[in-house]
């Protein structure tokens, strides 16, 4: 049965998807958003034997598996036993390092299968699709290499692996190290050993010297670093964009119906992700974003944003369903595309501000933002300020139903109040007072129609009596003092209706598909936060270590957590509950001064 106790490997080009006995069970190319050539993921859980959709190096009588990342790394190794005392190791990266003055990030992946122990047979396999698992590639062989044509996409694989055994996957002792480079349809330029010898050392010096220059918490290294390089991993370095999860239609929970596709770049999500990484002193990602943002920014018309965009700016995603995959664990269905490109979001306009404000305050910057920038930002102010008190979808994309909610009125007041911030910062007096003013309105307006006193607590929405959990970030976001009153009585009650063990859901209210079921990882964080911030910090260090327990074998979190079970479900690897993770280690860790 299919789990998300996967591991990930990338190169911020593509990525894939790799089970706990070394199948690489998912990879879209000739990039995140692509045909995923391997999707064995969600062809259910009873497939036939002989689907397309799979790569794998199978060991013949295997008894057991171990898996680990290189150490500060995204190489993922990937060790399998058999019942006679026989074993392999498995090593598998996509190459990134610098080469010739820039990135080389090829959409290639590496494997080095190498005996370790005994007399190990192996089984390889090898079946790209392509059409979403409809269709095999038309496939022909070269002296050293196999070429896998699926138009417009031609892979050649070139191994010093028996090409016969290959293709016929045919069982044979693993006597010496094989390695095998899947990649485009090019010639190598120097022996395949030397190749992927060389392709290993890099790639890993480059995410060990990566690792390196980030400002870690004292406590929880290894889990913020493997949320790091995930987040990492999760950015499309060519266009600045960065998606939400390399996955499309892993359900929110069982047979539930709630399966989107994640591979995209929802400007919210972006926002949590760069500040991740900034406090991590990650800047190079904020500035790729930065550009990502200005040509979308530059180009609205009169400010008006959509939550989400492809990740090469694409504005239509038109939302489909395919029927050539039954889905994860045969739960449906599969969507390509995601309709909320086309809803009305307000919050959209303070996340874009936000990720863009430590631009214009970040000496460390190759390019600081400038007054042109700022000019571009007012247009979205100005929308924002428009929209502040008019109903929306909300940031959990509700697809049935409007409201004025208040997470979207608190961000559209955080993009008028950082503009004012922005626009002292550059010495624009004027324009700072135009946005202070603007942020005051929006403030009383939310005071006024978003506290409930008979709850005692803010509320989901304008005149409302539904709490969810986007109000606890009410004061990280600076709306209001933690210790405001007002604050720690909707932290209780958001405690009270929305806590189910240590974990957290978003709301509780029915919605387009019923009640949810499961916890939302990254709203569960949030209230860690939270808790930190009201004085509960043993209660916050307590529920974060439990959620870290809920991370899978290599470390790594999805979207959802069903709280009975902490089983994990939803797209996968989440950038949201990566985010999260990061934010509470830093929060809640001892300081390096109380330590030494």
């Amino acid at each position: 049965m299919s789990s998300l106790d996967l591991g990930v490997i990338g190169n911020c080009a593509f990525g894939a998807l790799i089970d706990d006995i070394g199948n690489i069970v998912w990879c879209c190319l000739p990039r995140f958003d692509g045909d995923p050539i391997f999707c064995q993921l969600l062809n259910g859980a009873h497939t036939d034997p002989g689907a397309p959709g799979i790569y794998k190096v199978e060991l013949i009588d295997r008894v057991r598996s171990e898996q680990e990342y290189i150490k500060n790394t995204a190489v993922l190794v990937t060790r399998l036993y058999d019942k006679a005392g026989g074993a392999v190791e498995i090593t598998d990266f996509a190459p990134r390092f610098m080469q010739l003055g820039r990135m080389f990030r090829p959409t290639t992946i590496v494997r080095i299968v190498r005996p370790l122990s005994g007399e190990p047979r192996v089984r390889m396999v090898l079946r790209p699709a392509h059409g979403y698992g409809a269709h095999r590639p038309e496939i022909t062989r070269g002296s050293n290499h196999i070429r896998y044509i699926s138009p417009p996409i031609t892979l050649r694989l070139t191994t010093n692996a028996p090409l016969a055994f290959v293709l016929d996957e045919t069982p044979f002792f693993l006597e010496e190290p094989l390695t095998l480079i899947l990649g485009p349809d090019e010639s190598l330029t120097r022996p395949i050993i030397e190749t992927g010898r060389e392709f290993l050392e890099n790639t890993v010096e480059y995410w060990r010297r990566w690792s390196r220059t980030l400002a870690l918490p004292l406590e929880w290294q290894s889990a913020v670093i493997r949320a790091a390089i995930t987040l990492k991993l999760c950015s499309f370095e060519e266009t600045g964009g960065i998606i939400a999860a390399m996955t499309t239609s892993i359900p929110e929970s069982a047979d539930s119906g709630r399966n989107w596709d994640y591979r995209y770049c929802w400007l919210r999500d972006s926002f949590f992700v760069v500040r991740a990484l900034n406090r991590l002193g990650a800047v190079i990602t904020m500035e790729d974003y930065l550009r990502y943002l200005t040509n979308i920014v530059g180009t609205a018309d009169r400010g008006r944003l959509q939550p989400v965009y492809g990740i090469a700016l694409e504005r239509r995603l038109p939302e489909r369903q395919v029927d050539t995959l039954p889905g994860y664990r045969g739960m449906g269905p599969v969507r390509v595309g995601n309709q909320a490109h086309e809803h009305h979001q307000h919050d959209v306009y303070g996340h874009v501000v936000l990720a863009a404000c430590q631009a214009f305050f970040d000496e460390r910057l190759f390019r600081p933002a400038g007054v042109d920038i700022f000019r571009h930002l007012e247009a979205v102010g100005d929308r924002a300020f428009e929209l502040h008190d008019k109903p929306d979808a909300g940031l959990w994309e509700l697809r049935g139903r409007a409201r004025v909610h208040t997470y979207s009125v608190l961000m559209c007041w955080a993009a008028c109040d950082r503009l004012a911030k922005i626009a002292t910062r550059l010495e624009l007096p004027a324009r700072s007072r135009h946005w202070r003013a603007r942020a005051k309105t929006i403030r009383e307006a939310l005071l006024g129609q978003a506290w409930n006193a008979d709850v005692n607590s803010f509320v989901g929405s304008f005149g409302g009596t539904d709490v969810d959990a986007s109000l606890l970030l009410m004061a990280e976001i600076g709306f209001l003092d933690a210790d405001d009153p007002r604050f720690v009585a909707t932290v209780e009650a958001v405690e009270r209706r929305l806590r189910r063990g240590n974990h957290l859901m978003r709301y509780d209210a029915p919605d387009d598909f019923g009640t949810p079921e499961n916890a939302f990882t990254i709203c569960t964080f949030w209230f860690i936060d939270a808790l930190a911030a009201i004085g509960r910090n043993e209660e916050a260090r307590e529920m974060f270590e439990s959620v870290l327990a809920c991370r899978n074998p290599l470390g790594l979190l999805s979207e959802d957590v069903d709280p009975s079970s902490n089983e994990l479900w939803g797209n996968f690897p989440q950038t949201y509950s990566q985010v999260g993770l990061i934010h509470c280690a830093m929060r809640l860790s001892r300081s390096w001064e109380e330590a030494l």
